[in-house]
């Protein structure tokens, strides 16, 4: 799943580099970006600055230079009347523009543009229905909440039922450009800590069905379906949706290190959930081989997440496997990893590898109840 339209506007970047410190810039170049930050700053017509700001995102766009045009346009003072101008009706889109040119890649005037007040009328544009102003807006929060900064400021806003609703009934580029920003605010270290609703399952499921799943999209859209997978309403909603449960067990088999380790991260929260409920139908689905690759592929938090649900999935009273079902699973897995004449050796470790674990987990059990 490829997006476009806005990404051509700006990149959408999760991590800036050190933003360069204002610099000389060509003659005519300098010149015209004096005339600009005259109009804008130094007052006139709506006309007028509705115009400068146009010029704004063409001097970016153009210029060679385009991050030190950034920095020189921020440091002559043209963000706080830009963040004016998306109060004015007429002005909101050429504003919204401009912003976003002036934030991609500059984490200096992504922080300078939300302490300027940028916020409430970003919020005020999430809530229109449909449109281009709902699309810039969303890809502005997305480029501001990038900012380690920003993501306490905008979560603490609101914003995330809003993003949701974008998740929910904007266009293919929207929901993608909201997906990035509800990942870039839920890495937050600091509160508030967002709150994804069930309402988010069937969008995040869909998407998540339609990308590559070892892409960057796929680890943002796993890691949100990980965080929904902490609620019960969330568990139930992914459950609902068509291929929910097979979407994050593919993901497990197909995806990137990293969203590898977030599917089996909500295929665990499942299982320890709710052991009855949820085995059956996440077995239903044929997770043994993806998770047995991760137990000797994965990262090693995705090792012992694969480690703990093939424990939990074996105890299955409903659909308990046999050991002669197991070990077939397993050496037909090792025989895909290392070959035929390997695989025995492979396939045995696997197997003592498991036996150990449910000795510990057996260990602790019996300690653990001794004490109670």
């Amino acid at each position: 799943m490829e997006s476009s339209s806005l990404a051509e506007e700006i990149t959408l970047d999760e991590t800036d580099p050190p933003s360069p410190s204002p610099s000389r810039s060509p003659p005519a170049e300098s010149k015209e970006i004096d005339r600009v930050v005259e109009r804008l700053v130094r007052g006139g017509s709506l006309e007028a600055q509705i115009e400068a700001a146009k010029d704004v995102r063409r001097l970016v766009r153009r210029s060679k230079s385009s991050s030190k045009v950034r920095s020189r346009l921020a440091a002559a003072g043209v963000i706080q009347p830009l963040v004016f101008l998306l109060h004015q009706h007429s002005a909101r889109e050429a504003a919204l523009l401009a912003l976003l040119n002036l934030a991609v890649r500059n984490e200096q005037n992504k922080v300078t543009i939300v302490s300027s007040g940028a916020i409430p009328p970003l919020i005020g544009l999430l809530k229109i229905e449909y449109g281009n102003l709902r699309e810039l807006a969303t890809a502005t929060i997305l480029s501001l909440s990038a900012a380690s900064d920003n993501k306490p400021v905008i979560a603490a806003s609101g914003v995330a039922p809003l993003l949701m609703h974008v998740l929910r009934s904007g266009s293919l580029q929207g929901r993608v450009d909201a997906v990035t920003a509800l990942h870039n605010l839920s890495t937050s270290k600091e509160e508030p800590k967002i709150v994804l609703d069930a309402g988010a399952a069937a969008p995040l499921i869909n998407l998540l069905k339609e990308c590559k799943k070892y892409s960057k999209f796929a680890e943002k859209t796993s890691s949100l379906l990980e965080i929904l997978c902490h609620s019960e309403e969330g568990r139930t909603a992914i459950t609902n949706v068509d291929g929910g449960i097979l979407t994050l067990v593919l993901t497990v088999e197909e995806g990137s290190l990293v969203s590898t380790e977030h599917a089996v991260g909500a295929l665990l929260s499942f299982c320890q959930s709710d052991r009855k409920k949820y085995r059956g139908l996440i077995l239903n689905e044929g997770p043994i081989p993806g998770l047995l690759r991760l137990t000797a592929e994965g990262t090693s938090e995705a090792q012992n997440r694969a480690r703990l649900l093939l424990d939990l999935l074996r105890e299955c009273p409903e659909k308990r496997m046999s050991s002669t079902v197991f070990e077939r699973i397993v050496y037909d897995f090792a025989t895909q990893v290392d070959g035929t004449d390997r695989a025995a050796e492979t396939a045995k470790r696997l197997l003592e590898d498991v036996v150990h674990r449910n000795m510990d987990q057996l260990k602790v059990s019996s300690c653990t109840n001794s004490h109670d």
